[in-house]
């Protein structure tokens, strides 16, 4: 009989071949990038701006203004360090031009995993289940989240986008550093305040996330 043939294991592209190609114009590479990074980017926006429409206005933009200027990129960082900043400044300057909307019960850690959930249409945080089916336990969780998202409303934009950055887009003190063009000892302080600060406010004082 003959042998099984071991099916052959294709390795998808990583993104420094990704935007090789989409530099030579194949739009398939630049839909893969997108794909890929969307969610972070959104979840930053979001996170920056608090609400869903203004979110995806800000993707939009920067994702537009990333994929037109391929050309200024790089390599220093990675792709998604640099689609992250200019996301990031998309979203600042959004919300320069339109006050920023709260939506109550959607915090740090509500995360609408990069798209848009029923839940947040309602003004909802869209929360993961957990585990702990504490009853007590998961409604101070919960206080905690919102708490959180009013409190991060009133840190300085700089703390703020460093902050987002660490919190909801999970990028590395360098990866901060590179983004935000500053050395890493000032992401260290920024975050450094930025927690000092948050703990302070009476929003977060006296809410116990264990």
């Amino acid at each position: 009989m003959p042998e099984a043939q071991t099916p052959t294991r294709v390795t998808a592209p990583d993104d420094e071949s990704l935007v090789l190609l989409a530099r030579r114009g194949d739009r398939n590479a630049c839909e893969e990038l997108f794909q890929r990074h969307r969610g972070v980017a959104y979840r930053v926006a979001y996170r920056l701006l608090g609400h869903e429409q203004d979110a995806l206005d800000a993707v939009q933009d920067g994702c537009v203004k990333a994929f037109l200027g391929l050309i200024d990129f790089d390599g220093r960082s990675g792709f998604r360090t640099w689609l992250v900043r200019i996301v990031s400044n998309a979203a600042i300057d959004l919300g320069r031009k339109r006050k920023r909307r709260t939506i109550l019960g959607v915090g740090i850690g509500s995360d609408p995993k990069g798209g848009v959930g029923d839940g947040e249409r309602r003004g909802q945080a869209v929360y993961e289940p957990s585990i702990d089916d504490d009853p007590a336990k998961r409604l101070l969780r919960d206080d905690l989240r919102r708490a959180l998202d009013a409190a991060i409303t009133r840190l300085s934009p700089t703390l703020r986008v460093t902050f987002v950055l660490f919190a909801e887009a999970g990028l590395s003190y360098k990866e901060i550093a590179e983004a935000q063009n500053v050395p890493i000892g000032t992401v260290m302080s920024r975050l450094h305040d930025a927690k000092k600060k948050l703990q302070g406010f009476p929003e977060i004082q006296g809410l116990d996330p264990n």
